[in-house]
């Protein structure tokens, strides 16, 4: 088993709370203008999320993840069992924003054309027109997506990381606001298959959605009772409000020790013994760079959701679990001794020093 450190203070050093952790004070950007300009564009923060929550009670971790696919364009993976809020979350964001939503059910029977379109033939002018499927709308819900083959959830591929879908010989270029956000049930439950690894890897995040705590159940429970049609969801947004704020999010200071943080986090799932840490017979392969590269925008995300124009190390470990957990893959042992990804990357995180 994995030895879980007792008292983290002893590896790691008391974190910075503040932003001026690098002593070339030259170098350092106007945090002032960067705080100011995140306050600026972050306005509609608070009452987006006071929006989501009239529908959706607790989930505060998943109303957050799902904030952060917007602010980065990054793609969601969902995982939870059947009834925890997962398809409502996303449909409540979806209305709160004023764009286009398509949801697509995914079924064991469903075909790529059923997603991405296809080509028809016109008897009239004896050409072929392209229908276009639902794939072409600014957000997409993939719903129960480890429930179709992989010939259908790899139609999603080429959408997924270049933004565009080919239909025949013509290429068409999705919305400039494009986010998957998929659901799926456990992989264990009947009827599922599992997401090939391309494709696991094509999210930013993977977001495990867990019950509700008994208060917040008490809660559900009478908004149930008193549902009618003060429960709709208003448009709080744009897309411009969204695009605007994700080149704010882009300018958002990353200190260089913070950026050597992450790379150590990544890199110790490649080589533990390189960091003093005893798990390379629990890993089969360790994270892929876009560990790194999502750890640093979603950071950066975290960072702007707080109202900060500075990344601090409680934003990286905060999101650490969401960006590796699907990229790691365990072996045959740590299966055995009943060790998850999730506890592979607490070890880490409770191992390697905070800048």
């Amino acid at each position: 088993m994995i030895n879980q450190a007792t008292d983290s203070s002893s590896t790691i050093p008391p974190v910075p709370r503040g932003v001026a952790m690098d002593q070339k004070t030259a170098e350092q950007p106007d945090i002032k203008a960067l705080n100011s300009a995140v306050k600026q564009a972050a306005a509609w923060v608070e009452p987006l999320q006071n929006e989501i929550r009239r529908v959706i009670i607790g989930q505060d971790h998943l109303i957050e993840r799902l904030l952060a696919g917007l602010l980065t364009g990054g793609h969601i993976l969902l995982e939870g069992l059947p009834g925890l809020a997962k398809t409502l979350a996303v449909k409540t964001l979806s209305q709160a924003i004023a764009t286009d939503f398509r949801r697509i059910q995914f079924t064991p029977d469903m075909l790529p054309a059923d997603i991405i379109g296809t080509e028809i033939y016109n008897p009239r002018d004896t050409s072929f027109e392209v229908k276009q499927g639902p794939i072409f709308a600014s957000m997409i819900l993939a719903d129960e997506i480890n429930r179709a083959p992989s010939k259908v959830q790899s139609a999603l591929l080429e959408a997924m990381q270049e933004k565009q879908v080919t239909i025949g010989e013509q290429t068409f270029r999705l919305p400039e606001l494009f986010l998957v956000l998929a659901t799926q049930n456990p992989i264990e439950q009947e009827g599922t298959y599992p997401l090939p690894e391309a494709q696991v890897d094509r999210f930013m995040l993977k977001v495990v959605v867990d019950y509700p705590s008994i208060e917040e159940e008490r809660a559900i429970l009478d908004q149930v009772e008193h549902t009618d049609s003060s429960t709709m969801v208003r448009a709080i947004i744009s897309p411009d409000d969204i695009l605007a704020a994700r080149r704010v999010v882009d300018s958002i200071y990353l200190d260089d020790r913070l950026k050597d943080y992450i790379v150590s986090l990544v890199y110790a799932t490649r080589d533990p013994r390189r960091f003093n840490l005893d798990l390379q017979e629990y890993i089969e392969t360790g994270a892929s760079p876009r560990a790194t590269i999502n750890l640093k925008v979603v950071a950066r995300a975290l960072a702007f959701l707080n109202g900060r124009g500075y990344v601090i190390p409680d934003d990286i470990k905060g999101c650490a679990l969401d960006v590796m957990r699907h990229r790691i893959r365990i072996s045959y042992e740590a299966e055995a001794e009943d060790i998850t990804s999730e506890d592979i990357i607490r070890k880490i995180l409770d191992t390697i020093a905070v800048p």
